[in-house]
């Protein structure tokens, strides 16, 4: 732990010692022996600066060395996460968003602030990410291959291996979580996705470097440290925002679940029990289908992942999503049992990857995360294959 002293202003350097339990340097030239301005960095195994101050960004990207968290950062060759934390005008500010790009052309991981309370009364974007989703993106960083993986396929504290940021520069969209058709103001038709897999494409893609937007239809989990996300509840709502976010897009993940039907009447008050005891009868419609939608407008060199969420076994099972993968002029489909509950709402999840040729990857049963990075990984080659260059 390497607290500036700054940090040390709101919180002293014993009460850092006994909250993380583990020792903590304030300078340059304490324990001059061990040189530790040299040794911090280069024993770290990942560093991350949360919160990362204006000023503190400045001085990363310029190189400064004025006092032993600089010196770390400048002698670290792991991967660095920073998560910002200022006023609104100070993060729009075109000096800090010049050093944010020069410290992620760089190779550093700088998450995009979260919105809400600031100091006083003010609100807007720049505050801390919760500890949460810092914590989520640092997993998400140092998963990769070499890593040890845990029950729940987190990254463990030994062994670990860095991925590369190679979808930086690039730009990610995903969606995640179930629509909800209304039926009349307190009844909707809906499904079971909670957007688990959705969030963890999210994470994946940012440890990587990607700009990601992600389309949440219904989701109640916190947003994802350094990702924008546009809120969404009916398939329609889907379809728009998906549409707009795609269109400069290179990778378009459709890990959302929407409605395949909805009412074709919708009921303006709630629809009552009638005294014969006779249910009601609801006409359906179909919803248009955005990923088939995406596929027949797709620009040179975007990869479309689709899902194929399937309660059929076997070879039916992979002959509907091949099928799907050609309906939807799709570049990959991931393919998962969702029968007895196996995918929705857990934090473990099996696929496989079928792409033109077949079965592109066969992902074992894993943490979210880690099968978001084996997607991730056949979506790079497909990018690599398309030979366009993010911007830049």
């Amino acid at each position: 732990m390497v607290p500036t002293a700054a940090a040390l202003e709101f919180v002293g350097a014993p009460t850092w010692a006994a909250l993380s339990g583990r020792p903590v340097a304030t300078e340059v030239w304490d324990d001059a022996h061990e040189v530790p301005h040299v040794r911090i960095g280069r024993a770290a195994t990942l560093v991350v600066v949360a919160p990362a101050t204006a000023d503190l960004l400045a001085r990363a990207a310029h190189g400064l060395a004025a006092d032993l968290l600089t010196n770390t950062l400048l002698t670290a060759r792991c991967p660095v996460l920073y998560a910002p934390a200022m006023h609104t005008e100070m993060w729009e500010h075109p000096a800090t968003q010049a050093n944010v790009a020069v410290l992620r052309q760089r190779g550093a991981v700088v998450l995009e602030p979260a919105v809400g309370r600031l100091t006083g009364t003010d609100t807007g974007k720049g505050r801390l990410p919760e500890p949460p989703e810092i914590y989520a993106a640092a997993l998400a960083l140092l998963r990769g291959a070499g890593g040890l993986r845990g029950p729940q396929g987190e990254a463990s504290r030994a062994g670990l291996a860095a991925r590369p940021l190679d979808l930086a520069g690039r730009r990610v969209v995903v969606t995640a979580g179930g629509t909800r058709e209304p039926i009349d103001p307190v009844r909707y038709i809906g499904n079971r996705s909670s957007g688990k897999q959705g969030y963890a494409f999210a994470r994946a893609a940012v440890a990587r470097g990607a700009s990601v937007t992600l389309i949440a239809a219904n989701v109640t989990l916190p947003d994802p440290a350094g990702v924008a996300v546009v809120p969404v509840g009916t398939t329609e709502e889907l379809r728009v925002a998906t549409l707009a976010a795609a269109e400069d897009a290179d990778i378009v993940v459709m890990a959302a679940a929407p409605a395949d039907f909805r009412p074709a009447r919708y009921a303006d008050q709630k629809i009552k029990k009638t005294d014969d005891g006779a249910a009601p009868v609801i006409e359906l419609t179909l919803n248009p289908d955005i990923a088939a939608e995406l596929g027949a407008k797709k620009p040179a060199g975007q990869v479309l992942v689709a899902f194929a969420a399937e309660t059929a076994a076997g070879a039916q099972a992979v002959a509907n999503a091949e099928a799907k993968l050609a309906r939807k002029g799709a570049d990959l489909i991931v393919l998962n049992d969702v029968s007895e509950g196996r995918a929705f709402g857990s934090d473990v999840n099996a696929a496989l990857v079928l792409d033109a040729s077949g079965v592109a990857a066969t992902v074992e049963r894993t943490g979210k995360g880690d099968l978001a990075d084996a997607v991730l990984d056949l979506t790079v080659r497909k990018l690599a294959a398309s030979r366009v260059t993010p911007p830049g």
